[in-house]
């Protein structure tokens, strides 16, 4: 097993919590979160300029203290995948990729791929519903006032299946790419099942209880046709099109590059949040609102991206945080009353 895949950082007399804080990657993210802070308190003496019905009214205080509590949250279920993972074979993800230079090249072919399809998703979305085709529908997670109508979702939601999830797919299978190399098969079902109950069952309670219990005051009708069609939605249009482009290709390729399993994780962050550069809340219409923008940005999906990572690193299989922190837990239990709100359902 190579050295990344067993420890974080240098290993010596050290114990495991003073290793991880001297890590580089940890202190780089550490840093990020202070200065973002400062940031944010500059640049919004105003209040934020986002619309976020969910958070509508919240001091700053409020909203900072979300913030780190998100980072928190995150650092804790990566903490709970380590020790239920703990009895385990780790799978040799870094040996799924290609030699360094190929994985370069591939890599730096996807992201310039990726940055040219949100940009198309950028003037494709506002032409076709008014909003940008980011990797989130619009009203997901904080809800909206405007909701997009159900064609718009469709179209939203096959967009980003067509040039997230089944262009990329396609092209790496066909380089030859098998699916335990594409983190598309288990090799502990077992663990496997048992990580994805537990992250599953602690972050719905999370949710419903410390974000939005919204969707246990809807009524059966509304739950029996707004749960499974808002799983199905954003199965397609968010957790295929994020499983495909980010943990299945990206992840084995950052590894490889990197040689740092703290790095990685860091990278699987970055870009999960990169990827949603185009937020429907998000606001670029001036220099500090961009700035507060990607602060945001960061804040929301840089710590939940750090999870998925570490799920798909430690079991090679990108289906586990599919099924434990992702197409359920958000998708279903915070955005079912914005998909009954699309459907109009009574």
């Amino acid at each position: 097993m190579p050295a990344q895949q067993q420890r974080f950082g240098p290993g010596g007399t050290r114990p495991l919590w003073a290793r991880f804080i001297y890590l580089r990657s940890v202190q780089l993210v550490a840093a990020f979160w202070i200065i973002s802070t400062i940031l944010v308190l500059v640049l919004a003496r105003d209040g934020l300029p986002f619309d976020r019905p969910l958070v509508e009214g919240a001091s700053l205080t409020f909203e900072l203290i979300n913030s780190w509590g998100n980072l928190l949250v995150a650092l804790i279920l990566m903490g709970i995948a380590y020790l239920v993972t703990r009895g385990r074979s780790v799978p040799d993800m870094a040996a799924r990729a290609p030699a360094h230079p190929v994985a370069l090249a591939e890599t730096l072919g996807l992201v310039g791929y990726g940055v040219a399809v949100q940009v198309l998703g950028l003037f494709l979305g506002v032409a076709l519903t008014g909003h940008a085709f980011s990797l989130h529908m619009h009203g997901t997670i904080y809800g909206t006032d405007q909701p997009l109508l159900p064609t718009q979702a469709a179209l939203w939601a096959m967009y980003n299946f067509t040039f997230y999830a089944i262009v990329p797919y396609l092209l790496f299978r066909s380089r030859g790419y098998t699916s335990e190399q594409l983190n598309l098969k288990s090799s502990n079902k077992v663990n496997d099942a048992l990580l994805i109950v537990v992250i599953l069952l602690l972050e719905s309670a999370i949710e419903l209880f410390l974000v939005s219990g919204a969707i246990l005051e809807l009524d059966a009708n509304q739950l029996l046709v707004g749960i499974p069609v808002a799983f199905v939605l954003n199965l397609f249009g968010t957790v295929l099109p994020i499983m495909i482009f980010i943990y299945c290709i990206l992840l084995p390729r950052f590894l490889k590059l990197t040689g740092s399993l703290a790095a990685t994780i860091a990278l699987g962050g970055v870009a999960y949040a990169s990827v949603h550069f185009f937020e429907s809340w998000a606001v670029y219409d001036t220099p500090a609102n961009a700035v507060l923008s990607v602060i945001f940005l960061s804040f929301q999906y840089f710590g939940p991206g750090m999870v998925k990572s570490v799920l798909t690193l430690r079991t090679g299989n990108a289906w586990v945080h599919v099924l434990s922190y992702h197409a359920i837990a958000p998708h279903v239990t915070l955005d079912t009353t914005t998909i009954v709100n699309i459907f109009r359902l009574r």
